[in-house]
């Protein structure tokens, strides 16, 4: 194990109705610098997330009774703790379905542990940014800090996932220099191939446009990838 103090254990929710499962990640993940603590479906996590706070949260999506995705779905406007979504599924929609319902990753099963502990890694860092331009970026009546990764409408807080925080500062950080899918994807530790940043930027869009389908601010550069003009830039 990790030469970590408590304080610096990022603390995992697991959620799987898999028993094994959830001992062998308990184990595996505990081995590994983390704080873990399982749940057997959405109603046991529900309850967990009422008395402790975590870092991050793993989540099968096919759970009998209320899924994966459905729980997600109703956590996310009011929790924008990372989530690495589990699935026995491996077509690339039910994936892109995961990234929708407001997944940061996703991890095909089987899994190699290794990789999961990479992924969990990955976004942790990614929810835990270094220094980024104090400036802020204005969409109309919206408004983005570069620096606190935060989105108010008329002063109302507007809910962003981990990954369309990242998105916006790597596309905010150049405002009107297109950047292709590849280097998003790098830049937000994403995941995935290009289609899952058409789904982030899709996602982005009917955050920030008054019409996502004829988008003023985040533009498609065929050919090339996106490209962001605020107002104030």
């Amino acid at each position: 194990m990790k030469n970590n103090s408590i304080e610096d254990m990022p603390h995992v929710l697991v959620v799987d109705d898999d028993d094994r499962l959830r001992t062998l990640l308990a184990k595996y993940l505990g081995d590994n610098g983390f704080i873990v603590t399982p749940a057997d479906g959405a109603e046991e996590a529900r309850r967990r997330m009422q008395s402790l706070t975590f870092d991050i949260i793993v989540l099968d999506l096919m759970m009998p009774g209320e899924t994966g995705l459905e729980f997600a779905e109703k956590l996310r406007p009011k929790n924008n703790v990372p989530i690495l979504m589990l699935t026995a599924m491996g077509e690339a929609e039910d994936r892109i379905r995961g990234l929708e319902k407001g997944g940061d990753d996703y991890l095909t099963k089987p899994f190699e542990p290794r990789e999961l502990l990479l992924r969990l890694h990955n976004i942790l860092k990614r929810a835990r940014p270094g220094p980024v331009p104090n400036h802020e970026l204005i969409f109309g009546d919206a408004v983005f800090s570069m620096e606190r990764g935060e989105m108010r409408r008329r002063g109302r807080r507007i809910h962003l996932t981990e990954v369309e925080a990242s998105l916006l500062r790597a596309l905010g950080a150049a405002p009107g220099k297109p950047m292709t899918r590849e280097t998003l994807i790098e830049a937000t530790n994403a995941g995935g191939e290009g289609r899952a940043i058409d789904v982030q930027v899709t996602r982005l869009r009917r955050k920030i446009e008054k019409d996502p389908r004829e988008p003023r601010y985040l533009k498609t550069v065929r050919g090339k990838g996106y490209v962001l003009w605020p107002d104030n830039h």
